[in-house]
């Protein structure tokens, strides 16, 4: 994923900053000490890095598409382990289902209607399990 520095939502500047200015005292509970996050310095929209990087886990989301790409993803993340598959598979399986190339089968760079796709693909793929 590129480095975002312009937000989409609002236009505001976003800036690197470290989990701890996110989230304060919840930080370590929420397994985020050390990390770090692009973060609008506007509205707030943001997205978290791979651990231990700068890298972004996808595009920056503001708070209803962050819930709904946690929902995405424990769908998606149910399935998969249920049916055995391995991670690498089941995103080859995902891309597939979605029309994408693989390289862009990922949940944290998906918008709403892409999120809602992956919940109901899963939720029909386990209902004729």
């Amino acid at each position: 994923m590129e480095i975002p520095t312009i937000c989409h939502y609002c236009g505001g500047v976003i800036r690197l900053v470290s989990a701890e200015a996110v989230y304060d005292e919840y930080t370590e509970r929420r397994g985020k000490k050390g990390e770090m996050i692009y973060q609008c310095q506007n509205c707030g929209a943001r997205v978290g890095c791979h651990r231990g990087t700068n890298r972004p886990l996808g595009k920056v989301a503001n708070e209803m598409l962050r819930c709904k790409r946690v929902q995405a993803h424990r769908a998606f993340d149910s399935l998969w382990k249920r049916r055995g598959m391995k991670r690498r598979n089941a995103y080859r399986w995902l891309a597939k289902e979605m029309g994408l190339p693989m390289n862009a089968a990922h949940i944290g760079g998906f918008e709403m209607d892409q999120c809602q796709k992956v919940i109901d693909l899963c939720g029909h793929e386990k209902e004729a399990a």
